[in-house]
Parts: structure tokens; C-alpha cells; sequence
């Protein structure tokens, strides 16, 4: 039995894998039984790791489940199933919500897997958990928010690239990509994946701003919650009105904006859309959400933006003319095009140089087919040229 690849892995883990594979196909007990030729009974026993597989029945299993023998029996497998956790607040009918959640699980399962078997470890930076208090949810938002920009070393700044800070600063996962308009955001905590975030690259960047502050309210006060966030989802509950007014204190901080107000409207008797359209552009955050800050702040008076609404509102084209050659291309929005994100590709090709996984593997791994993974390896390999005669690393 020594010389079996499955002597390797308990049956617990193995059955577990085995699970967690057929759930992810969509597969019953029965379908994954009548492929082996065995009771359903016996295939549960296999999964809760009280009967020992034979090699010849987890090769048919693996054979069913789209799977390698050497992805279900690796050490390095990452095997963490993020969907049970989203089940009470996604409901079979939203399609979307689970679509968006399935490609977070995908992503986030992939990176971290990569990483193991390259023996990367990703630094983390979390902040304390900060649970919800009795009383006024927005005031022990706008402190905890003012609390973490302290911690960050913020200040007043505004927040140019919240990916970035979310990336590099916490050690969060942030991946931007494209999927249903309905849904702007999924988050979810693991302790083997660590804090995952997945915002939508079909929404302006702005708004993909506010989603990111949004789940990070989230992540700060009930972390172990995973969360789907609906665009233009109402505030029903103590939790979703304190990520809201997290997220608008962490990237609109209150003295940030009285100060910044005082500048841009300095010498003027009304409230204009330059004024708006250049306060929204140095905070990164949407023109609406701007002005209902002021109107939170009691900078301008109540009804102010449903008064810009019902009086042409406030273009693009507007914004255009007003900030010019301000405006900087959304490198996240033209990155979100490709299925997987630029560090997963630069971990994945150099996994596959070292020959830790094949091809095949690897396309399995991510969800890609031959002729996509073969683009990938090929693009990485041309950043690789290009980095030809660059100072070599030291360490």
C-alpha cells in the first residue's frame, strides 16, 4: 500500500477532495457512485473518509470530475469551498450572485494554490476586527474609518487607487473583473485564502471605489460573514448601514471634504457642477456620491442632488470639459478583459517553467482551455523579453 499515490493523503482529505470536486461539477452522490460501480452508501463512506478508495476508482472519479489523480492527491491542492458560505444570502434564483461567487472561489483558489507550490507566502496586514456596536452604526463607522486611515498612515489624502492600497497595504485578495452589472461586489474571509475581494470591471471606476470601500466596512466589522453586494441595494440592516458609512468616511474623510469643499467653491455663492465634478475627481469616487456627502456633512442643503437630477444632471461630457487632460486611462478596466489576473499568469508560468504542474494542470486549475493558457504563457513570456537586460535581483 506504501507505493499507492493514495498512501499519501488520509482518506478524511481524499474524501473531502472527492466532495468537494463532484459538488463543484454539479454531480449527485448517485451520479459519482454509478461511475465506480458502487452503492450511494459506499461513495458516502468514501467522502467521509471511512471507506479507502482503490486507485482504479479515483482515477474514474478524476476522470468524471474533469480532475488530475496528481490535482486531487497534491499537498500543495488547495482545498476550500467558499459557495456553503454564501448560500443564505445567495438564493438559487440569483443567477448572478452565483456566478460571482464561483468566480471568486475560482480565482482565489488558484492564486493561493499557485502560491503553495512556489512557496510564496503573501504577507498580511489586517487591521482588528471591529464588531458592531449598540447605538448609531454611522458614528462607529466614521471613527473606525478615521481609525484605519491613521493606522495606514492616510491622513487626509484622498485614495487614488484603492486595489492598490487593498493589495499592498492589507494583504487583501482584489481581483477586478467582468461579470453581471446586477451584482457590484463579493467578499469572503477564509482562513486558508484570507480576505477576498471581487469587484465588478463592468462598473466606472468610481463606483468600483465605493464597492471596494464598501467591503472593506464589511471586512472590518463581521469579517467572518462572506457578502454579496447588489448595485443600488437598499440599507436593510445594521450591518450593510455601517460598510455604507465606512466606506463613505474612509474614502471621503469628513475634514478632507470640509476642507477641500472651502478651497473649490472659495469666492462663490452657489453650488455648481465644477464644483461637484472636481471634488468627485480628487476623492475617486462618483459624482452622486460626492454631493450626498455633502448633504451628510450639512455642506449643502437636503434634496441638493435630486435638484442636479431633475435639471439635466451631471454628464460625462461635462466632466470631460471640465477635467480634460485630468482623466487617466482605467488600467484595471482594460486588465479585467483577460480571465485571470496578472499576478495569477506570472505565478502560473513560472509553475509551469519549473515544471510543477503541466498544461493540463494548469488549464484545469484555471479554468482556461488549451489555446487560452497557451496565449497566457506566451504573453508572460514576452514580458520576460522585454525585462531582458534588467539589473539582475540580488536576493
Amino acid at each position: 500500500m506504501s507505493d499507492s499515490p493514495l498512501s499519501t493523503v488520509s482518506a478524511v482529505d481524499v474524501g473531502e477532495r472527492l466532495r468537494l470536486a463532484r459538488e463543484s461539477k454539479g454531480l449527485t452522490q448517485k451520479d459519482a457512485a454509478d461511475a465506480i460501480s458502487v452503492a450511494r452508501t459506499t461513495l458516502v463512506a468514501i467522502e467521509q473518509g471511512q471507506r479507502r478508495l482503490r486507485i482504479d476508482e479515483l482515477q474514474q472519479l478524476a476522470k468524471l470530475y474533469s480532475l488530475s489523480v496528481n490535482a486531487l492527491l497534491r499537498r500543495e491542492a488547495v482545498h476550500v469551498d467558499l459557495i456553503p458560505r454564501f448560500r443564505k444570502v445567495v438564493g438559487a434564483e440569483d443567477v448572478a450572485a452565483s456566478q460571482a461567487t464561483q468566480l471568486l472561489a475560482n480565482l482565489a483558489r488558484a492564486e493561493v494554490e499557485l502560491e503553495n507550490l512556489l512557496g510564496v507566502k503573501r504577507a498580511r496586514n489586517y487591521p482588528p476586527e471591529r464588531p458592531i456596536l449598540p447605538g448609531d452604526v454611522r458614528m462607529q463607522a466614521e471613527q473606525d474609518a478615521q481609525e484605519l486611515r491613521q493606522r495606514l498612515g492616510l491622513g487626509f489624502a484622498p485614495i487614488a487607487d484603492i486595489v492598490t492600497l487593498l493589495e499592498m497595504e492589507l494583504g487583501i485578495r482584489v481581483y477586478v473583473r467582468r461579470f453581471d452589472g446586477s451584482v457590484s461586489g463579493v467578499f469572503a474571509h477564509d482562513d486558508t485564502l484570507g480576505a477576498c475581494f471581487l469587484l465588478n470591471a463592468n462598473h466606472p471606476r468610481e463606483r468600483r471605489n465605493q464597492t471596494g470601500g464598501h467591503e472593506l466596512g464589511h471586512f472590518i466589522s463581521v469579517r467572518h460573514d462572506a457578502e454579496v453586494l447588489h448595485a443600488d441595494e437598499p440599507e436593510s440592516s445594521r450591518e450593510e448601514r455601517y460598510a455604507n458609512a465606512f466606506g463613505r468616511a474612509f474614502l471621503t474623510p469628513g475634514g478632507a471634504v470640509r476642507q477641500k469643499f472651502q478651497e473649490v467653491t472659495a469666492g462663490s455663492t452657489h453650488l455648481t457642477r465644477r464644483h461637484i465634478i472636481v471634488m468627485a475627481h480628487f476623492f475617486g469616487v462618483s459624482r452622486e456620491a460626492v454631493v450626498r456627502r455633502l448633504e451628510e456633512l450639512g455642506l449643502t442643503k437636503k434634496g441638493t442632488w435630486e435638484w442636479f437630477a431633475a435639471n439635466g444632471g451631471i454628464t460625462d461630457e461635462q466632466a470631460a470639459q471640465v477635467l480634460g487632460d485630468l482623466r487617466t486611462p482605467d488600467r484595471q478596466k482594460l486588465e479585467a478583459d483577460k480571465p485571470t489576473s496578472i499576478r495569477i499568469n506570472l505565478l502560473a508560468a513560472e509553475a509551469y517553467r519549473r515544471e510543477l504542474l503541466s498544461e493540463g494542470q494548469l488549464a484545469r486549475l484555471l479554468h482556461l482551455d488549451r489555446i487560452e493558457l497557451r496565449e497566457m504563457l506566451e504573453e508572460v513570456d514576452l514580458l520576460e523579453v522585454e525585462a531582458d537586460g534588467a539589473p539582475t535581483l540580488l536576493i
